[in-house]
């Protein structure tokens, strides 16, 4: 594993300043994706979903050769003129790479209600193109970034036989972050041999364990999405090692879910709300995201006060059926807060804030007897986070 991004062989790829954005940073991106690659996707489950998430959903039965994405504008709720200049933007791809139209994944992440302005790809994307390499993937995960203060990669190699498989991925998201997804985009690359079922199965059940299961603020967006494509390259099939790749397809979605969640807006704590013993894994998400959720429980996560009655008043709230207070108990870390429904004897109001004063915290909460676990990972509410959406348009 390695934070080290690998450039798979059959992606070529680059990002340029298109003047989407109001500064200077890159904000259009192309990968090529070399002929016979099989890709698959998942998108935001938000009914409003942007015109580009409409588009790509169609065109990923077309054998698709290309991806296209913008950062500084989402296209999102810019009704049919939106969808009609996202098919522009793939027929200006298309053109320039000698592919079909429907073989164009487009993607936008950035500010919602406003039209793209053509003439940024139209000026853009002929530069971006006469610039791609094998070299430059890690010059798209600077540039499919918003708020984000920094890049997210990943890399996982291992071996089957005497050759090797190599899995890359990139991400970008710092707010508006709850599943099913959250506001982020991230694409993911390898050289197995796969068939499009095949991918799905492994994009989803990653997914399902990674970025389905981290949240900053609990909105979703209209944007998000990730997609992973398989070139072959390896002459490695994914039959002949699947749950080798299934693992290390997981290690890598959930190490960018991870580093989309330590760079949340104004985040300073990085927690885990781990839930055990629910009679469902549902009833114990449903506690895990309603704790995670809670304003009262992320303020006090910001301040390092171990006000652990916020807590306990939020698993309370959750909706599900037979809650009982005697079979509650939650751990800060290692330290036993709450026991039975009740303050832990032997916890010391200095032992909990020690515990809230570290970057790093575990929120253990028993509910139940079962063996049933489930984790979620979120962030604090400080004022940078009120500050930084607040100024967003501005």
């Amino acid at each position: 594993m390695s934070d080290t991004l690998l450039n798979i062989k059959g992606i070529s790829c680059a990002a340029i300043n298109a003047s989407i954005k109001n500064n200077d940073a890159l904000d259009l991106s192309v990968i090529s994706l070399t002929p016979g690659t099989t890709t698959v996707g998942v998108f935001t489950q938000n009914v409003f979903c942007a015109a580009p998430v409409v588009v790509a959903k169609n065109h990923l039965e077309h054998s698709p050769l290309a991806l296209l994405i913008n950062s500084g504008n989402a296209n999102a709720g810019t009704g049919k003129q939106g969808l009609e200049n996202t098919l522009k933007t793939c027929e200006l791809l298309a053109n320039e790479l000698n592919i079909k139209l429907e073989q164009v994944l487009p993607f936008s992440t950035g500010v919602i209600g406003q039209q793209l302005d053509l003439s940024k790809f139209e000026a853009g994307i002929p530069k971006v193109t006469s610039q791609l390499s094998d070299t430059k993937l890690s010059q798209v995960a600077k540039g499919i970034l918003t708020t984000d203060l920094v890049e997210k990669t990943f890399s996982k190699i291992f071996k089957v036989g005497t050759k090797t498989v190599s899995i890359s991925g990139i991400a970008k998201g710092s707010g508006m972050i709850r599943p099913d997804m959250a506001t982020m985009l991230s694409f993911v690359f390898t050289d197995v041999i796969a068939t499009q079922e095949q991918l799905q199965v492994c994009l989803t059940k990653a997914t399902n364990q990674s970025f389905n299961r981290i949240t900053v603020d609990g909105d979703t967006s209209t944007n998000d999405a990730c997609t992973l494509s398989a070139t072959g390259d390896s002459d490695v099939n994914l039959s002949d090692c699947m749950d080798d790749f299934q693992q290390a397809l997981d290690e890598v979605t959930q190490a960018l879910a991870h580093k989309i969640i330590k760079d949340g807006e104004g985040a300073t704590k990085f927690v885990e709300v781990c839930v055990k013993g629910g009679v469902s894994n549902d009833d114990c998400l449903e506690v895990a995201y309603t704790v995670a959720h809670s304003p009262l429980v992320k303020t006090a996560l910001f301040a390092s006060d171990a006000n652990w009655g916020r807590i306990l008043a939020a698993v309370g709230r959750a909706n599900i059926q037979g809650l009982n207070i005697n079979d509650i108990n939650i751990h800060l870390n290692a330290v036993s807060i709450v026991k039975a429904g009740e303050p832990d004897a032997s916890y010391t109001e200095a032992a909990g804030s020690a515990e809230m004063a570290k970057e790093d915290i575990v929120i253990t909460i028993d509910i139940g007897q079962s063996d049933i676990s489930e984790s979620v990972w979120t962030t604090d509410f400080s004022y940078d986070y009120v500050k930084i959406n607040a100024e967003y348009r501005t």
